[in-house]
């Protein structure tokens, strides 16, 4: 997984009155969580714009002003209600031998041969909760909706790794190709009647009945 480095400071003061002077200096107070006591730190804002604004996740490695590097994750994030400004954010510390969960986004990938027929692709999922150490935490999980026809479905079952566990159960829907009204039969089931329709054609066309036969050999004779 990709990791973003956040550059911060250790905050002497945790109270309100220093929080409110940092959120007025345009700075961020955090805390980390996980480690043998919370690291209070501050950032500036715009540091956090590729960790927040993002459909993707990543890793943080908060490096502080002593030397002092922290890899973590995003854990809780609070905005203001009303200027939507980064009030502050939770993260948790992780370790390279311990194992931990983070929401991983669904990529949907291909051109469903069932959209392409009239049907529409429904995401039902667009996040599965993942465990695994960090260095096996995947940045996406893949799904190919290629093959998917009418009615078809892609569970959970459909994108188990071995480098993770996925924390759902294997039936659960990541997404399917649901019919509508626009909807046609899908090619492949076409071009199969379209065969069996020209054989059958070639059969009326080709084949005189017994009785139509006789008939005409009265007629000649």
């Amino acid at each position: 997984m990709k990791s973003i480095t956040i550059n911060g400071s250790k905050r002497e003061s945790v109270g309100k009155v220093a929080t409110r002077t940092l959120r007025n200096a345009g700075k961020v107070p955090c805390v980390v969580y996980g480690g043998d006591e919370p690291i209070h730190f501050s950032a500036d804002e715009l540091a956090f714009n590729k960790l927040v604004y993002t459909p993707d996740v990543h890793t943080v490695v908060v490096e502080l002003g002593d030397g002092q590097k922290v890899q973590c994750i995003l854990q809780d994030i609070q905005f203001h209600p009303v200027t939507d400004r980064i009030l502050h954010i939770d993260f948790f510390q992780i370790f390279d031998d311990k194992e931990v969960m983070m929401e991983i986004p669904v990529r949907i990938t291909g051109n469903s041969r069932g959209v392409r027929n009239g049907g529409v692709l429904r995401v039902v999922n667009r996040r599965l909760r993942v465990k695994a150490i960090p260095e096996n935490l995947p940045d996406f999980i893949e799904v190919d909706i290629t093959e998917m026809k009418i009615g078809d479905i892609r569970t959970v079952a459909s994108v188990m790794n071995d480098d993770y566990k996925i924390m759902h159960e294997e039936t659960r829907t990541i997404c399917q190709v649901r019919t509508s009204r626009t909807a046609i039969v899908d090619e492949v089931d076409d071009e199969d009647e379209d065969e069996e329709g020209v054989e059958g054609a070639e059969g009326e066309a080709g084949d005189v009945p017994a009785n139509e036969t006789d008939d005409v050999a009265a007629v000649k004779e």
